[in-house]
């Protein structure tokens, strides 16, 4: 199982990107799947993350600008990241926990993504 990270870049500080993790291999079921980040010099945080039923949750920081959603049909999550800071310029990674496996023969793993780097600029 892998997931592949998409969609960073240089962006000016107010603008947008949207990010893509898309999951592949002997996956059965993914249970959830969060976006987290790590800014140079600082350890990585949880940005977003959505769980089976579409329930979220959010950074205070990123509250009101970041939106998570996920494509079960793909096995894909997204992160919209709108009204971007300088502070949001971090290597971003997408995780999931999931059951990999037949089904006679099912296993529990955590799986991260290689990470994407997104920077903002004032």
């Amino acid at each position: 199982v892998q997931l592949v990270e998409s969609g960073g870049g240089l962006v000016q500080a107010g603008g947008s990107l949207r990010l893509s993790c898309a999951a592949s291999g002997s996956i059965f079921r993914i249970n959830d799947m969060g976006w987290y980040r790590q800014a140079p010099g600082k350890q990585r945080e949880l940005v977003a993350h959505i769980i089976s039923g579409d329930t979220t949750n959010y950074a205070d920081s990123v509250k009101g600008r970041f939106t998570i959603s996920r494509d079960n049909a793909k096995n894909t999550v997204y992160l919209q990241m709108n009204s971007l800071k300088p502070e949001d310029t971090a290597v971003y990674y997408c995780n999931a926990h999931l059951a990999e496996g037949p089904i006679w023969r099912l296993r529990s793993l955590e799986v991260w993504g290689q990470g994407t780097l997104v920077t903002v600029s004032s």
